[in-house]
């Protein structure tokens, strides 16, 4: 059996496809099979279903991000940090993630391949986008895009909807 990346292996793994897809104008395709090559596995349904969401949804995604973004626009932002925030917003919004792991993990991400303070800009969005969509979804307002998550799942290949039991938004075994 070939080997799974785990849930925060995926997250790095599609960060690195946007990444690459944004810099190098790659198709998708050559730059999973590069991550095959590189990874010795094949990115798994949630490295896919990501990838194919943000790029599906680019436009809403930037049009998001730019909306708390003060100060900053989104062609300003360094690639990496406008790859992470695209996709932590999808993983919220198809809500395949919860909003405090995909937070969580998007300032990580981009304090490890980044800087410390591209992970406070990066968290500073996602924190006003997170209260803004939690304030909304108390009044009745924003419901999660299930057509997000149902890509996600169905390239996952699992079955499992987001939040339900089996489903901590960590991956296979887990980890955070």
């Amino acid at each position: 059996m070939a080997r799974r990346p785990s849930r925060k292996q995926a997250r790095r793994d599609a960060l690195f496809v946007l990444y690459q897809h944004e810099v190098r104008g790659e198709r998708v395709e050559r730059l999973f099979d590069e991550l095959r090559e590189r990874e010795g596995y094949a990115p798994d349904g949630f490295t896919v279903g990501c990838v194919r969401g943000v790029l599906a949804d680019t436009g809403r995604l930037d049009a998001t991000i730019a909306g708390f973004s003060r100060d900053w626009a989104v062609e300003r932002l360094a690639p990496l940090e406008r790859s992470v925030l695209r996709l932590a917003v999808f993983e919220i919004d198809a809500a395949v993630t919860p909003p405090e792991v995909a937070v969580d993990e998007a300032v990580r991400l981009t304090r490890r391949y980044s800087t410390d303070t591209a992970g406070s800009l990066v968290n500073g969005i996602l924190g006003a986008y997170v209260r803004e969509r939690a304030g909304q979804s108390a009044a009745g307002g924003t419901a999660p895009s299930e057509g997000g998550a149902a890509a996600v799942r169905e390239a996952a290949g699992d079955g499992v909807p987001a939040g339900e039991p089996g489903d901590d938004g960590r991956g296979a075994g887990g980890d955070r």
